[in-house]
């Protein structure tokens, strides 16, 4: 057979094969549609639990029972962008809260990844994803540079834009102790990324985010005054939560006293919906189990999943319950169904 023959019929070959792959793509995406739910679970004391099984699960999609068709309770690989607000405001809590992430990078388990970023004067995220805790730390110290506002929501989008290529459970853990600032101008040329549009990311994206609010007076304070209270969890249902060795304190978004600034009360609405934690502390010294917290949680939770009832390209309301008496349950409470 000549050369041009040849490559006649590879081609002609390579073609009969691909056609069929073509076609059969879209209807194999469209009718395995799985949509992934993280649940952590906690018990009235706030201890994480892992020994539930499938039958302990329940999953509503716009009110009406789903079955459950992946369940798998053991440690998933997390990608996380670790968000850190270093504005002005937080200029005398800067070594506490260096100190403090290096609490999450520590836990990091060899198949997770992360990257780490600050947002002030500047939006800035380390250049690449690793588990080497030496880098993750190093970029903690050296790259990351305090002053300037708080362009909140920008950073938690710019952490998404991060994340977008990685595949698996992408995480978005930021800390902030104060509200967004760049709707009202300071120190951008043009409006900024708003909470409904990271929102939005979030759920059709499916990113989880974390969150933790602090209140800060600024200064070189270097820790919490007497009598502050631990991180306060919010659970779905608007109460509050407590962890064990964590303090008792209200989940609800609680306005600052004698000064200084308090929390964007959007932190706790984004982290709740996407599925993640929000956790609330007046001064620093909680700070660093809280980073350990979050590790924790991400490493224990469940994995569910079901088949999207519609391929209407819908936002759906979700929820998960289990039928075991007093616990508190979390995970994402909507998605985006995909198109026909």
């Amino acid at each position: 057979m000549s050369r041009r023959m040849l490559a006649a019929s590879l081609v002609l070959t390579a073609s009969v094969l691909a056609e069929p792959a073509a076609q059969q793509a879209p209807v194999f995406r469209s009718a395995t549609q799985t949509v992934p739910m993280y649940v952590t679970v906690v018990d009235p004391n706030g201890h994480l639990l892992t020994d539930l099984t499938r039958d302990d699960f329940e999953i509503l999609d716009n009110g009406r029972r789903q079955p459950v068709t992946l369940f798998d309770s053991g440690i998933q690989p997390i990608s996380v962008v670790v968000m850190l607000d270093m504005s002005g405001s937080m200029t005398g809590n800067i070594p506490v809260l260096r100190s403090a992430a290096v609490q999450m990078f520590t836990r990091l388990l060899p198949a997770d990844k992360a990257r780490v970023g600050n947002f002030g004067d500047r939006i800035t995220i380390s250049p690449r994803f690793t588990n080497d805790q030496n880098e993750l730390i190093r970029a903690l110290y050296l790259d990351l540079q305090p002053g300037g506002p708080t362009p909140l929501w920008g950073a938690v989008n710019a952490a998404m834009s991060a994340l977008s290529p990685v595949a698996g459970r992408r995480v978005v853990l930021v800390m902030s102790d104060g509200r967004d600032t760049s709707a009202m101008g300071f120190g951008m040329n043009r409006p900024g990324v708003t909470l409904k549009e990271v929102s939005q990311r979030a759920q059709t994206e499916e990113f989880m985010v974390y969150a933790i609010g602090m209140r800060s007076r600024g200064g070189p304070t270097g820790g919490s005054s007497a009598g502050s209270a631990g991180p306060a969890y919010g659970n779905p249902g608007g109460g509050g939560g407590t962890y064990g060795g964590y303090g008792s304190s209200s989940g609800r978004y609680r306005p600052s006293g004698g000064g200084g600034d308090e929390p964007d009360p959007g932190l706790r609405e984004l982290a709740l919906e996407s599925g993640g934690g929000y956790f609330e502390l007046v001064g620093t010294n909680d700070l660093g189990e809280t980073f350990a917290r979050v590790a924790e949680e991400l490493h224990r939770q469940f994995l569910l999943g079901f088949a999207a009832p519609e391929n209407d390209g819908r936002l759906h309301r979700v929820e998960v319950k289990v039928h075991v008496p007093g616990l508190t349950v979390r995970s994402r409470q909507s998605y985006v169904a995909p198109g026909k």
